[in-house]
């Protein structure tokens, strides 16, 4: 706390599923911040591997596994700068992995300000470790009954084997 001003930053996502990168970012801002909100992003219209309660759960258990004591998880649907608004933070978490983001994530800061000048979107570049992981890898490597003990949590790894199993049984 700085100034006697509390510093909540929002880190809004899909988290589909959760990996190891997102815990590294999440890890990183909680030395930073006073408080982390994880925001998960509600798809109502998109398909998911995991349900919003269940996407919250994983990532709960992750961060009390982690001893992460100042992050918070809510669910959100909308645009995520009315979310960060609504919670009483200015400030937006993003994290940055190869070029590609980059441009991606410079383009929705560019729109995010024009929607919200007042939100700062801060970027946390991934760790040399899991710069390589992403959710849509994390998926297609489990899918095919890969392993991806590397890339995620053991209780998201069992997650996702569960999930394929049921999805593989359904067929």
């Amino acid at each position: 706390m700085e100034n006697g001003q509390f510093r909540r930053a929002v880190y809004p996502g899909s988290f589909n599923p959760l990996h190891n990168g997102h815990l590294d970012i999440m890890k990183r801002a909680a030395r930073v911040f006073d408080e982390i909100i994880i925001a998960v992003y509600e798809h109502p219209n998109k398909p998911q591997l995991f349900d919003v309660e269940e996407r919250i759960g994983l990532i709960r258990e992750s961060i009390i596994r982690e001893g992460l004591t100042n992050i918070k998880v809510a669910s959100f649907s909308g645009l995520a700068v009315n979310y960060v608004k609504s919670v009483g933070s200015f400030v937006m978490l993003r994290g940055l992995r190869v070029f590609s983001d980059f441009e991606f994530e410079f383009r929705m800061a560019l729109a995010n300000h024009r929607l919200a000048p007042e939100i700062e979107v801060i970027s946390f570049i991934s760790s040399e470790e899991t710069i390589h992981i992403s959710s849509s890898t994390v998926r297609e490597i489990a899918s095919l009954g890969g392993d991806v003990s590397s890339m995620v949590p053991e209780h998201v790894r069992l997650a996702l084997e569960q999930r394929y199993a049921e999805l593989q049984a359904e067929q």
